[in-house]
């Protein structure tokens, strides 16, 4: 009995461990998946850096209430797999998980965790929305060089004018 105990703490510990490490959560029900569909999925999800585990959902709300993390236990119903996602990749992940769940009906995005604060299903999606991280550093590239360039252009048309004059 001593055993079990102790390997359900350390169980407790992982997911302790993963969600503290994670910059952010995102949790999924799975109820109807295929074990190949699942297995599709976390490598996609491991291609971004993120990883989907499958924990039992009671040892999994004894981490989150060992973290503080008010109202993530209430998601933790049914069959869940947690999606741990580290660094600033979670549109990604977040995009992946809701293309899958086109495709899959049986994935459910139920909400997450992103920076300690419960985020819910309608905040994931949107997430998913945004445009990848490159796609808005090269908007963001554009902007900033479009500013010396029209800046130089309203210059030659002042000069242009006052020659005129």
């Amino acid at each position: 009995m001593s055993t079990v105990r102790s390997e359900k703490e350390a169980i407790v510990a992982e997911v302790r461990g993963k969600i503290e490490a994670a910059s952010a959560v995102i949790i999924t029900e799975y109820r109807g998946l295929t074990v190949a569909a699942l297995a599709d999925l976390r490598g996609k999800l491991r291609g971004v850096g993120a990883e989907y585990r499958v924990y039992k959902n009671t040892l999994a709300r004894f981490a989150t209430r060992e973290i503080g993390i008010e109202g993530l236990d209430d998601l933790l119903v049914g069959p869940t797999a947690i999606t741990f996602i580290d660094g600033d990749n979670l549109a990604a992940v977040a995009k992946i998980l809701k293309d899958y769940s086109k495709t899959n009906p049986s994935l459910v995005i139920r909400g997450g965790s992103v920076a300690n604060k419960v985020v819910t299903a309608k905040y994931v999606e949107v997430l998913a929305d945004l445009p990848s991280r490159e796609a808005m550093l090269s908007q963001f590239a554009g902007l900033l060089l479009a500013l010396p360039r029209n800046m130089a252009y309203g210059l030659k048309a002042l000069i242009d004018q006052k020659e005129a004059a």
